[in-house]
């Protein structure tokens, strides 16, 4: 492709050389620089793309986009943008021919919620008769091809490439993660929405966002500025969660005609009518402006009912008919990590999730406690070199709502893991729970109580052992993962077969703890 065709729509401030020459790849890493490659220097949160301009035109790269002035031998063509950032999407949609144009495109935001909602959509989509791609915190996938994520959302090339790779493989609908630093970074910026979700916003990724309200505003401009547009031809649709404050901040912000909301409180759109919660999934009748329809899900909460209602109001807005959205609730797959159950029949119920947020801890411990006829352990940590300020928040959410916490490690990182227990203890003063050494919860205790056990999978076989057959356990925090980062290797960890090993360890799983300990 030529080099003016690739770079069309984007702003220059300055040119050096010419604009006729041919580019063979566009990269923004110097190492995958080719032979007449465009190189974009982009300056990162830990490294800078302009003082790697030397090993791009050593890898023969002959054009350079970038924020301030390189050093580069005649023959070379030089750009000067204010965002290079910006404009490496731009020419991604360029060079891979905008194939969101082509594609069906839905985006998924908000703290918690995401991933849940991509499976239901993609399972929506499948019985609708479509075929649909998922990218995500799991995996990106389509059809029979499956590809670990990097990210949540793909840096804005890799995007621009992945969507023109699933539109030539026949994939018409996509669903997508949509997190706030691609949003904060403009990485889908140059994509064509067909619709965007909000789900909830709670405190996460402060480390990057430094506070809430900034949080708020890389997730808001998804609406105002990224859905704000035309595109094809009308505006996407925007769901929106009214029941949540953030999104209604949202919500009033937005001419009606604009937004669908969904919710189980006040007047939404989309509603349920009636529900019923087990451990065995949802039973609800979901209202719509269409009418109200019987649906079943094998999920499990109130919270994932919101999920639930997101996916149906984002296929009210995409013209998906109900029995669609029935066949695809009822038709879905288990979704890795996200309250996934790994015990059998009278066995505790032994859970594994994702939540990483006092939020979402707080959701997913309170949707348990309806089904719990015995206690509650939960088993979690916090990562390292994240947001520290949730640390002692997390803590309380946790020991305050279960019968025994053990705390333990994430991924660690490289900070001292026990550094990070005892910040997120410092959440537990003065909240009249005991910290218990392990001996002593062997023997059996009265009340609440916690212990420290910063070895996870030792944390892990801990809990079950001590778990009878109507208890339940909740290992949170690393969901899905099969690796856990300590220093700055990762090493194989999965706490599903972590929790899969310790109950085969402890068939029966009789529990130890005192008859007299509390059943409530």
């Amino acid at each position: 492709m030529k080099l003016s065709e690739l770079i069309q729509g984007v702003e220059l401030l300055k040119t050096e050389g010419t604009l006729s020459g041919e580019v063979s790849s566009v990269c923004y890493d110097s190492r995958w620089c080719t032979m007449d490659s465009l190189f974009v220097a982009i300056p990162g949160l830990k490294l800078d793309g302009h003082h790697f301009v030397p090993q791009a035109l050593k890898q023969g790269s002959r054009a350079i986009l970038c924020e301030r002035p390189v050093d580069a031998p005649a023959g070379v063509t030089v750009l000067r943008v204010k965002d290079s950032r910006q404009a490496l999407g731009l020419i991604g949609k360029n060079f891979f021919r905008n194939p969101s144009a082509a594609l069906c495109l839905v985006g998924v935001t908000g703290t918690n919620g995401k991933t849940t909602i991509t499976y239901l959509l993609e399972s929506i989509f499948r019985q609708a008769g479509y075929s649909p791609g998922v990218i995500g915190t799991i995996n990106y996938r389509y059809r029979s091809k499956v590809r670990e994520a990097a990210h949540t959302t793909p840096e804005s090339f890799d995007l621009q490439g992945m969507l023109r790779e699933m539109l030539d493989a026949g994939v018409s609908h996509v669903v997508m993660e949509v997190s706030s630093h691609a949003l904060d970074q403009k990485r889908v910026d140059d994509c064509e929405f067909d619709a965007g979700i909000f789900t909830n916003l709670s405190q996460d990724h402060l480390d990057y966002h430094r506070t809430l309200e900034a949080y708020f505003q890389a997730k808001r401009r998804f609406f105002t500025e990224v859905l704000g547009r035309e595109s094809k031809g009308r505006r996407p649709g925007m769901i929106i969660n009214g029941d949540d404050p953030f999104g209604r901040r949202i919500l009033q912000e937005m001419s009606p005609s604009q937004v669908l909301s969904f919710g189980l409180e006040g007047s939404c759109d989309i509603g349920a009518a009636r529900y019923s919660f087990s451990l065995d999934g949802i039973d609800v009748q979901i209202r719509t402006p269409r009418g109200t329809f019987p649906a079943k899900a094998p999920l499990v909460g109130r919270y994932n009912l919101y999920n639930i209602l997101a996916a149906a109001a984002a296929a009210h807005s995409l013209g998906i008919e109900n029995r669609a959205v029935q066949a695809g609730l009822s038709n879905l797959a288990t979704i890795p990590g996200r309250l996934e159950k790994v015990s059998a029949a009278g066995e505790p119920a032994v859970f594994v999730d994702y939540a990483h947020t006092e939020d979402a801890l707080k959701k997913v411990i309170e949707n348990l406690l309806p089904f719990k006829k015995a206690r509650l352990i939960t088993v979690f940590g916090c990562g390292g070199d994240r947001d520290r300020g949730k640390r002692p928040l997390m803590g309380k959410a946790v020991v305050t709502r279960s019968d025994l916490s053990i705390l333990t490690s994430d991924n660690p990182r490289t900070e001292d893991p026990l550094a990070i227990l005892r910040q997120i203890e410092g959440g537990v003063e003065n909240e009249g729970v005991t910290k218990y050494a392990i001996e002593d919860v062997r023997k059996g205790f009265d009340g609440k109580g916690y212990v420290v056990i910063p070895d996870r999978r030792a944390a892990i076989r801990e809990a079950i052992k001590l778990a009878g057959p109507e208890d339940i356990v909740l290992v949170a925090g690393k969901g899905h993962e099969t690796y856990q980062i300590i220093g700055t290797e990762k090493f194989p960890f999965d706490d599903r077969e972590e929790c899969r090993e310790a109950l085969k360890a402890s068939r029966h799983g009789r529990g130890r703890w005192k008859k007299s300990l509390s059943r409530s």
